[in-house]
């Protein structure tokens, strides 16, 4: 509930920005396609969009799909019909797009993905977003410090882990997993690692759309028909809605925090993610600063609208099975209770009133 409030003030903050400012009409238009504003993570990213392409000189329109694929085409092509001069897109269901994205590329209209890359075509330019990998490793390498897996083996001691990856239909998801299994296979294939469901491969551990539901759907019934005689040590999740679903199943079966609460992962560092740290209710989680994300996209798009070459650090990784789109990588930082002032406050991107738990 107090989620859902914080995404409709966030909303409500957004359209009074978005109303807000001069005459635009003389200035080039830049369309930004977003997947849904039912994430806090999404609604900044496009707070955040908007402010920097118009500190750069531009109009900008920013609508929401709210996770429906045909919205989202519908949009774009109204872009299109706008006139817009550059496309920015975070898809919903980037296969889907193929066929708009080629009538931007037909209008003369380049076009950038943001932080989901763009599938089976060559209509896309470039693409901004943070190590997808990395975020998968450090997830990973926490799990193994925390519990120090390493010594695991010769000290007898094993760890009961159930995973929560991310929407088959996003293909960071795919990265994100990748990162994790290959820090956390050898752990599984030695048995100090143990899922008791046996769900391990990305096929059987994806939720669609990143579904927080879904996943407390998941977790009630891994914890009811799996764990009525051992704990759930450890449940690796790869979004911090993953984690609220994970919190409220584990709460319904009985666990308490400081007694039998697992480790819990999460991705983004959304507020109630960093109060649910403080509390104990989730033990970590990753920090992607969409400030810096955008601001690298927003330079995207100048650079390409000046005829320029924009700031790439990565043209291996991101295949999407047409071309090797050129991308610029953003580092994520691992954030636990030990270290979110020094990062997350310090440097204002939440505040101390913002975090207090009630």
């Amino acid at each position: 509930m107090i989620k859902k409030l914080f995404i409709i003030i966030c909303s409500l903050m957004f359209f009074i920005i978005s109303c807000s400012g001069g005459n635009d009409s003389d200035k080039i238009l830049v369309g930004v396609a977003m997947p849904t504003q039912s994430s806090e993570r999404w609604i900044n990213d496009a707070a955040n969009m908007k402010a920097n392409l118009e500190k750069l000189g531009y109009a900008v329109d920013i609508q929401f799909a709210e996770d429906d694929v045909q919205t989202q085409v519908s949009q774009i092509e109204n872009f299109i019909a706008k006139g817009v001069k550059c496309l920015v897109v975070a898809s919903v269901d980037s296969q889907a797009l193929v066929n708009v994205l080629d009538q931007a590329k037909n209008n003369g209209i380049p076009v950038i993905a943001y932080d989901r890359l763009l599938m089976d075509t060559d209509s896309v330019s470039y693409y901004a977003t943070f190590d997808n990998k990395g975020v998968g490793t450090k997830i990973a390498e926490y799990i193994v410090k925390a519990k120090n897996l390493e010594t695991a083996k010769q000290e007898n001691r094993s760890y009961t882990v159930e995973f929560f990856m991310g929407s088959p239909d996003d293909n960071n998801a795919l990265f994100l997993y990748n990162g994790i299994m290959e820090v956390l296979q050898p752990y599984l294939d030695n048995g100090v690692l143990v899922c008791k469901t046996g769900r391990t491969s990305f096929q059987d551990t994806c939720i669609l759309r990143w579904s927080q539901e879904t996943a407390q759907q998941w977790a009630e019934n891994y914890l009811s028909g799996y764990y009525n005689n051992q704990k759930l040590d450890i449940a690796c999740s790869a979004f911090d809605g993953f984690a609220y679903g994970i919190r409220s199943a584990l709460e319904a079966s009985g666990y308490k925090v400081g007694e039998d609460w697992p480790l819990i992962s999460g991705q983004d560092a959304e507020l109630m993610a960093i109060k649910n740290i403080i509390s104990g209710h989730q033990t970590m989680t990753i920090f992607k600063d969409t400030r810096i994300l955008a601001e690298k996209c927003a330079a995207m798009v100048d650079a390409v609208l000046k005829g320029g070459e924009p700031e790439i650090n990565d043209t291996t990784q991101y295949n999407n099975n047409v071309k090797v789109v050129p991308t610029y990588l953003c580092e994520p930082i691992a954030i636990d209770k030990n270290n979110y002032q020094s990062i997350i406050v310090d440097s204002g991107y939440y505040t101390e009133e913002q975090l207090q738990v009630n």
